[in-house]
């Protein structure tokens, strides 16, 4: 497949840059596979859509402040360090924006924060070495740390704003124990506690894994060739307990239903250790590193539907939601939502494929 085929035009102004209030008043665009049947609904009639025994399976990690703003010592010069992940001791993979960054450059932060970037990873990764341990080096940053809003969510820099998002751009169920995300798993954007309460009442089954979002995110896709991409590993942690709970799910014909990309991604990279004959005698726990890349024609094997955003032209997510739904219906789907005046992106509306 090449990469023109995932191409779109995108009015700038159907580009959300707020979300919803309340949050499952946001619009959800419901795609039959079946003949491509589509229908215009809002969130909070997803439990329309959803039968007892049905299995949400969301990702409940917690996104942190990763950007953080400092200064070089010596000039003074703008630095900005987006962290991507703990690599080793007080060393974190990050992404640096400013002038003149390279091997020895010190920086300087608030509350007595340095650094040092000590590599160049080559795929516009650095190794950046801090002078606090790591718990210490959270708690500052959490209180110097930017939000890592995506390039097309404009803001002002008002103090005002930034707390708004602080908590906006976070799904309702993230687990304080399960901080690590650098952008929010935005499907999840879209449930409140009443519909989650809902949603149980009704008999529906909740499960969680978590897959810290990582630089896949940020990634575009540079060849024209789809299949030469290579995409960037992510931390992800499945309980053992769920592992169960989805392999009796499937046993009994039951819907797995995939909350984001992240959680298809999670739940395809490991189906093979979810449906070996020898873990259904005594499933285990996940936990790994996953690099998945989904593209048609790929063959899914547990998830049977999802729930989603509308995706960027040209991204691996959109190329996911290809494979599930087919082009056409895919292409049929995006150009009905612009039409409709959708919302797009990460605060934007939703769609649920089944």
């Amino acid at each position: 497949m090449k990469l023109s085929d995932f191409d779109y035009y995108l009015p700038k102004d159907l580009i959300a840059q707020e979300s919803v209030k309340p949050r499952d008043h946001s619009r959800l665009l419901v795609l039959r596979r079946i003949g491509c049947q589509i229908e215009h609904r809002h969130f909070y009639e997803l439990v329309d859509y959803l039968k007892a025994g049905d299995v949400l399976v969301l990702n409940n990690s917690k996104v942190f402040p990763a950007r953080l703003l400092g200064r070089k010592e010596g000039t003074g010069g703008r630095v900005e360090v987006f962290l991507l992940r703990p690599v080793h001791g007080q060393c974190w993979q990050c992404l640096l924006g400013g002038r003149g960054c390279q091997i020895g450059l010190k920086i300087i932060f608030r509350f007595g924060l340095k650094a040092e970037v000590i590599k160049n990873n080559g795929d516009g990764t650095w190794d950046v070495k801090f002078n606090r341990p790591k718990p210490e080096m959270r708690q500052i940053v959490n209180r110097i740390g930017q939000v890592p809003l995506p390039p097309y969510i404009k803001r002002k820099s008002a103090e005002s704003q930034k707390r708004k998002d602080r908590e906006s751009y976070q799904t309702v169920y993230a687990d304080e124990k399960k901080v690590g995300s650098v952008a929010a798993p935005t499907a999840g954007f879209h449930f409140t506690k009443r519909l989650i309460r809902k949603l149980k009442d009704k008999g529906v089954q909740f499960e969680f894994i978590t897959l810290h979002v990582g630089l896949g995110t940020f990634a575009p896709v540079k060849v024209h060739d789809i299949t030469k991409h290579k995409m960037h590993s992510e931390w992800v942690e499945v309980a053992a307990k769920t592992i169960k709970n989805i392999i009796k799910a499937k046993e009994e014909g039951r819907r797995i239903i995939a909350v984001g990309t992240t959680s298809v991604r999670t739940l395809e990279a490991i189906a093979g250790h979810i449906l070996n004959p020898q873990t259904k005698v005594s499933p285990h726990k996940f936990q790994g590193w996953i690099d998945i890349f989904i593209y048609p024609p790929y063959r899914f094997k547990l998830v049977d539907a999802m729930i989603t955003n509308f995706h960027l032209p040209k991204s691996t997510l959109l190329m996911l939601v290809n494979a599930f739904a087919g082009r056409k219906c895919i292409d049929k789907s995006y150009q009905c939502a612009i039409k409709e005046k959708y919302r797009f992106y990460s605060y934007g509306d939703a769609m649920f494929i089944y």
